[in-house]
């Protein structure tokens, strides 16, 4: 690769009076642009040094691979004349760029504080679709599972607790998870968690103060309440921090904070702001029953390009609301959820069909791994790389959730949990509404395919513009591509996997540069162990500094990235070790390094470790080995090698 070159076609395609900042990671560029409707994006989807565009949380990022992103970014700031910048200075230019919008701001927050604690509450509230699936009369017959088979009452009691835990005592998750996003000690928002959860509160009671009686409120299921109470804890903290003595400091600031935050909470902010809660639950309640099945169809309509906007970042706060009150028995549950799979459906459906129409390998192999993402509820790749571009796709996907979403609505589908927004969706419904949901799924799926089928097919110059080839040529063509086949004499190699855990296809990573596998084939590996080797027998090409990633050349030719967690290098080295550097000839199951799990997911971050095969289009094929549970050293991916 000309990284020079390289580097200037991208400068020329973005705009270089276009340019606000960049930097790069691992295996793309990261640029901030002040406009990116300038960017010529078929130049870049034309370069063959580039494997992909997309842009996420205000950044640009442009696709170069391992080993070449670093150079071809020199390249970039030598053209350029900009300042080197790591990613997460480059986070702190887009913040600083979008300051001035309070809304997107407020929506960031939220979605910084809610997004951790998803897992928990995604958790509790299969349990829960689990213990209603046991106790609901009406699925099998009259009669519940519990009471025809009596003897896994217990079980069903114990599922209940585990499922009840997380949203009655989730104040102790908003306050630590709020806490970390306000700057506070996030051990004092849980301990502000624990206080306004704990069991010796008596509703009902009221303490007397100087005269005023406070009500004993407990506050479970509540986050509103919460956040205010942590976000007055953070002020207060920073103030005592920097006012008292260092000699007192650590003693009396978390005593001062906690108790000053506890007096006003039970006071003045739980109760102001429980009432704001519940009138903001009441006024979707509300909305919801009044508009019917016609808003839900409306608001199905709409789904996907909130997304676009980022604005469906937001909803976690508000479902939390909705599926607290439904377990608090005050509400009827979520249907943002439903509405969310019927969207993410749509637009895998549209995707699929982007698939049986095109002819473009490069786009066929795009539409088949993003259509699947999208059905498994991550629809960034569908979105951005097919039915964006090519436009129709995306407004008949749009018409299909549209359907789907007021059938939903009419037949009063509810989600009781959060979970995957898409055909696995059916395990977050109230257990009664699961038939429902699965027939709206197949409306969604069925009215964006076809659409988008049909309008594809009379206007097939739009799937594939290029000039389809003669009939003669590409006949002469195949019958030489498949001489070259037969002549061909093939290998076989086995990369192995670096870490144990249990292993998936990329298509389920949640990061589309590999989910699409925009920079080859591979497995991921959700890891149980914090220990890194090497798969192959060869040369380390690759040793970041910051120590997330690495690339190695086999000695039989595989070109293999291993990259541990999705944006990781935001941490900058923290919670990794390294054992290797670049240049080093290394030995299958020799240490690379370490990676503390438990420390990456503490930090917010998905650990799950990608392993790429960068020069998949050397291969004849490449495959992950059928395999769950491994352990490092275990056969992972297949390569069948053209001499």
């Amino acid at each position: 690769m000309d990284h020079r070159k390289v580097a200037q076609e991208v400068i020329q395609a973005v705009g270089r009076d276009n340019l606000v900042a960049a930097a790069h990671c691992a295996t793309r560029l990261r640029l901030v642009l002040k406009d990116d409707g300038k960017v010529n994006q078929a130049a870049l989807d034309a370069n063959p040094d580039v494997k992909g565009t997309f842009k996420t949380n205000g950044q640009y990022q442009v696709i170069i691979g391992p080993g070449d992103v670093n150079n071809v970014y020199a390249e970039m700031i030598k053209e350029t004349g900009l300042s080197e910048l790591s990613t997460e200075d480059l986070k702190k230019v887009v913040e600083k760029d979008q300051k001035f919008n309070p809304v997107m701001a407020f929506i960031k927050l939220l979605s910084d504080i809610f997004v951790p604690i998803i897992p928990a509450l995604v958790a509790g509230g299969l349990l829960m679709a689990l213990n209603n699936f046991l106790t609901s009369p009406g699925l099998f017959g009259p009669k519940s599972v519990v009471e025809m088979a009596p003897g896994i009452a217990g079980a069903s009691e114990m599922i209940q607790v585990m499922s009840a835990a997380p949203f009655i005592f989730m104040p102790i998750l908003v306050g630590m998870s709020a806490a970390k996003r306000f700057g506070a000690n996030q051990f004092l928002g849980a301990a502000i968690g624990m206080i306004m959860t704990t069991p010796g509160l008596l509703p009902g009671h009221h303490w007397v103060l100087f005269g005023l009686k406070v009500s004993q409120n407990n506050y479970y299921y509540q986050v509103i309440p919460v956040l205010a109470a942590v976000w007055i804890l953070s002020v207060l903290e920073k103030w005592f921090h920097k006012r008292l003595p260092a000699a007192v400091d650590f003693t009396f600031t978390p005593l001062l904070s906690v108790i000053i935050t506890g007096f006003l909470t039970f006071i003045v902010v739980g109760p102001v702001m429980r009432e704001v809660s519940d009138l903001i639950t009441n006024v979707i309640v509300w909305l919801y029953n009044t508009t019917g099945f016609i808003g839900m169809g409306l608001f199905g309509a709409v789904y996907s390009p909130i997304v676009l906007t980022g604005l469906h970042q937001s909803f976690p706060a508000i479902e939390t609301q909705l599926i607290s009150a439904f377990r608090n028995g005050t509400g009827f549950g979520d249907f943002i959820f439903v509405v969310a799979s019927m969207a993410n459906v749509a637009q895998g459906a549209a995707t699929f069909a982007v698939w049986t129409l095109t002819k473009d390998k490069k786009m066929k192999g795009l539409s088949s791994s993003a259509g699947v993402s999208a059905l498994l509820g991550i629809t960034e790749p569908a979105l951005f790389g097919v039915n964006l571009k090519l436009k129709f796709p995306f407004f008949c996907a749009l018409a299909g959730s549209c359907v789907a979403a007021a059938f939903a609505g009419l037949t009063r589908v509810i989600a009781v949990s959060l979970g995957s927004a898409g055909f696995l969706g059916f395990l977050s419904i109230n257990a009664k509404s699961i038939p429902m949901y699965v027939v709206a799924e197949l409306i969604s799926f069925a009215v964006a395919f076809a659409l988008t089928y049909m309008y594809g097919k009379r206007h097939s110059e739009l799937v594939d513009p290029q000039p389809v080839m003669a009939a003669a040529d590409q006949v002469a063509q195949d019958a030489a591509a498949a001489q070259v086949v037969a002549d061909m004499a093939l290998n076989d190699e086995v990369v192995t996997a670096p870490v144990a855990g249990q292993a998936e296809s990329l298509t389920a990573v949640n990061d589309p540069v590999f989910s699409t596998k925009a920079m080859g084939n591979g497995a991921a590996i959700i890891p149980s162990s914090n220990q890194i080797v090497a798969p192959v027998d060869g040369e380390i090409t690759v040793a970041y500094e910051t120590k997330h990633a690495y690339g190695l050349k086999s000695d039989d030719g595989a070109e293999v990235l291993i990259h541990i967690g999705i944006d990781t290098v935001n941490l900058k080295g923290d919670h990794f070790t390294s054992a290797v550097q670049q240049g080093q000839h290394v030995k299958q199951g020799d240490v690379l390094g370490t990676a503390d799990i438990n420390a990456i997911k503490q930090a917010g971050y998905d650990p799950t470790v990608m392993v790429v095969i960068t020069n998949t289009n050397n291969y004849a094929n490449v495959e992950r080995i059928d395999a769950t549970a491994v352990q490092a050293g275990d056969s992972l991916i297949a390569l069948t090698k053209r001499n």
